[in-house]
């Protein structure tokens, strides 16, 4: 692969997993501040958008989506609702489960959010990979 001097930061691997989360990190990095601001975690933001995506979503199925332990998913969600991020209801097709859905202030954080996770394009494409690895 080449060789790589210290202090360079990340190189590309061959790995599907190692690429991946690279990209998670950077994106991380870039919502972070926005974030930070409104005292939100990683797993805030991807409550928010997974809700932003699928109003309505049951909490099981949240939990599964936004990658999110179903342990821990409920503590997340009370401190969106506090912060009138999301609104919870009781599901009208059965009322023993609970679907979720963003206010009109975390739709505005969501589409914040988003256009900072947007910039400019991250990860690594196929082409550039095999470049990298002298690899077609």
């Amino acid at each position: 692969m080449g060789e790589h001097a210290e202090g360079e930061g990340p190189v590309l691997s061959r790995s599907r997993l190692v690429r991946l989360r690279q990209e998670e990190a950077e994106l991380r990095d870039r919502v972070k501040p926005l974030l930070d601001e409104h005292g939100l975690l990683p797993e805030h933001w991807r409550i928010l958008a997974v809700v932003d995506d699928h109003p309505g979503i049951t909490m099981t199925s949240l939990a599964a989506s936004a990658v999110v332990a179903a342990a821990s998913l409920t503590r997340h969600v009370d401190r969106l609702v506090e912060l009138a991020l999301v609104v919870r209801r009781i599901d009208p097709a059965d009322r023993r489960r609970a679907v979720l859905a963003l206010s009109s202030r975390g739709t505005d954080l969501a589409a914040r959010l988003l256009a900072a996770e947007e910039g400019p394009d991250v990860g690594t494409t196929s082409a550039d990979l095999a470049d990298a690895t002298g690899r077609a």
